[in-house]
């Protein structure tokens, strides 16, 4: 599964789950990719430092084509928040209050490329995203609060 960060002409930024980047790359030529927000079929993908498949070509599950239902256990919105912990909690190293650093290291390639998770105060994460690194929040959920 290959989750790529999109953005349309009118800068809105989405996300689309893909098999292939030749499959988001067939798909948005023929303009069956567009803007949730918008419905512009004007797409380019964006640079994301998140990634939750392993590093360098390791095997990856097979995302839904765009446009099309994925089962989330549990159901509902429930079930796909569920669904999209557990993948990062699972794909991703957790560096705890290393975070700003190493994902530096990583961005400047003084470190490996790989998903890392962990904490970042406010002004870490602004540094980073002034940094043109990208980063994103999420809630603090433990592994119990996801069963």
């Amino acid at each position: 599964m290959i989750i790529f960060d999109l953005s349309c002409n009118n800068g809105h930024r989405f996300e689309g789950w893909f098999q292939s980047s030749e499959a988001f790359d067939a798909q948005n030529a023929k303009g069956l990719v567009s803007c949730p927000s918008c419905a512009s079929g004007e797409i380019r993908r964006i640079p994301s430092a998140v990634h939750l498949g392993g590093a360098h070509g390791s095997a990856r599950p097979a995302a839904a084509p765009a446009n099309t239902a994925v089962t989330n256990p549990g159901g509902g919105l429930l079930g796909a928040y569920r669904q999209l912990m557990t993948a990062i909690m699972t794909r991703t190293e957790d560096v705890g209050a290393e975070f700003a650093d190493e994902a530096r290291r990583i961005h400047y390639l003084e470190a490996p490329e790989r998903p890392i998770r962990g904490q970042a105060s406010e002004k870490e994460f602004r540094a980073l995203r002034e940094e043109g690194i990208e980063v994103f929040r999420l809630p603090v959920v433990g592994k119990e609060d996801l069963n």
